[in-house]
């Protein structure tokens, strides 16, 4: 991989991590705002439930960060791109797709059905 293409995917995914953490500074917002006294009991559920679903997202974004940075370190020690199971170079349109990816596609595809098999 070129080092234009490392910067191109470098630069990716710190936009990446950008919008994870601009998500937690709105949800952090959002809780340490007052709610008041909402005396109706749907309207109290319905805020519970869409804080529920906020802080579920920010654990998903909180993993992603997590494959983000461990994708910046691969870029910084010269392993991003290079499938962690097999060895051989992950494709440019699957790292484009996935940037965060430590797996080609046939290895990713043979990780995902020997999981389905043993989820029977």
């Amino acid at each position: 991989m070129t080092n234009e293409e490392l910067l191109s995917f470098k630069r990716l995914l710190e936009d990446m991590k950008a919008s994870i953490n601009a998500g937690v500074d709105r949800t952090l917002d959002t809780l340490n705002a007052p709610a008041g006294n909402i005396p109706d009991p749907n309207d109290r559920a319905s805020l519970e439930t869409d804080l529920s679903f906020e802080l579920r997202l920010r654990e998903r974004d909180r993993k992603l960060g997590s494959k983000i940075d461990a994708a910046l370190k691969r870029i910084g020690d010269g392993t991003f791109g290079i499938c962690k199971s097999c060895g051989r170079q992950i494709s440019r349109q699957r790292l484009e797709a996935r940037p965060v990816t430590e797996l080609c596609i046939d290895c990713k595809t043979r990780q995902e059905k020997r999981e389905k098999e043993q989820g029977r």
